[in-house]
């Protein structure tokens, strides 16, 4: 087992995780997108990592790169029964007549997720005690903002019996050591299951689509990949003693590569970027504003043991100043199927 001396003598100037364990999340948004529904997207916990940056301030020391999920529960705030689902509503707030306003949708849900940030520490702050300080600072600093919409919560009672503390680990520089440091970390968020890019579906399955349809597009290799589909397959079977043959309709589900679920991945910009103030009705009048729509791709729900190293992890947010391209990107790579 790797112990902490060691991870200190191989580590580099600087490169980190900051961890912040088992967030309880009250009413998260869980309308990810226009067109998606379900866990937050992504961008809201680059969000959160840009705003934790800026409440930090220059001379914390950390410099934020990307942002991993993982999570431990999923409770949508929804009916039950039947096929349907309904958000549960609430009039709020309530006019200046005292009378309520009308319902407005939006979808919540309750997580419990772990955070783990890839972090540069300045080179004053490589002691324990100093990572320890910081990194209490941050959790702190955490319990009183928002991620995705929602509220964080304290550990419910009874549920831990010792509530798990922010941490900020070193990462060592020889690449075996630091496989070997995030297989450990990996195995202390179980049971729990990580979001990473499977950009490479979609491509695989439109070459798919296209030898059917050569005028099939990319979104319809992602409405594809984005529901169960059901097939019909005719098929003839003999009896065996009077040798007469019957036909029969099969239904078959398609198989699908592991837990796929379509996701927002980031922006591409719809106008040139304008003047910070100009446009009215914007949200910050401090910064340039652009408009923006949203970018889809597909991700999976992968157990972290199956995760090599902490790259699988992480989304990091780009952005393409000549396409106005704003988007969150995870370099996880699916190991290769075996051939028969």
């Amino acid at each position: 087992m790797t112990t902490e001396t060691e991870i200190q003598a191989d580590a580099p100037p600087g490169k980190a995780l900051l961890i912040l364990p088992r967030l309880r999340v009250q009413n998260a948004n869980c309308i990810s997108s226009p067109m998606t529904w379900g866990f937050p997207s992504i961008t809201a916990f680059t969000g959160l990592m840009t705003a934790l940056e800026r409440r930090l301030g220059r001379d914390a020391g950390l410099q934020f790169y990307g942002v991993g999920v993982v999570c431990h529960r999923f409770e949508p705030q929804v009916t039950h029964g039947g096929y349907t689902r309904s958000f549960h509503l609430t009039r709020n707030p309530v006019l200046a007549n005292g009378s309520t306003a009308a319902i407005v949708e939006e979808g919540r849900a309750h997580l419990d997720i772990t955070l783990v940030f890839d972090v540069e520490l300045a080179g004053g702050l490589l002691s324990d005690s100093e990572r320890s300080r910081l990194a209490a600072r941050v959790g702190e600093l955490v319990a009183g903002m928002r991620i995705a919409g929602g509220s964080v919560m304290p550990p419910l009672s009874g549920v831990l019996q010792r509530p798990a503390r922010a941490q900020l680990r070193l990462l060592p520089d020889d690449e075996e050591a630091r496989v070997k440091e995030f297989r450990r970390l990996s195995r202390r968020w179980l049971p729990g299951f990580v979001l990473v890019s499977r950009d490479d579906l979609l491509q695989t399955r439109l070459a798919v689509l296209r030898e059917r349809d050569p005028q099939a597009s990319v979104l319809d290799a992602w409405l594809d990949l984005s529901r169960l589909n059901h097939r019909a397959e005719r098929r003839t079977t003999t009896d065996a003693r009077t040798g007469e043959a019957t036909e029969s309709i099969v239904w078959q589900t398609d198989r699908r590569p592991g837990w796929i679920v379509p996701i927002p991945v980031g922006y591409a910009a719809l106008s040139e970027l304008h003047a910070a103030g100009s446009v009215a009705g914007a949200r910050d009048a401090t910064v340039p504003f652009r408009f923006v729509e949203s970018v889809y791709s597909l991700g999976q729900w992968i157990s972290p043991h199956r995760l090599n190293d902490v790259t699988d992890l992480i989304w990091s947010p780009m952005h393409d100043p000549d396409t106005g391209l704003y988007r969150c990107v995870n370099e996880f790579r699916a190991a290769p199927v075996p051939t028969v």
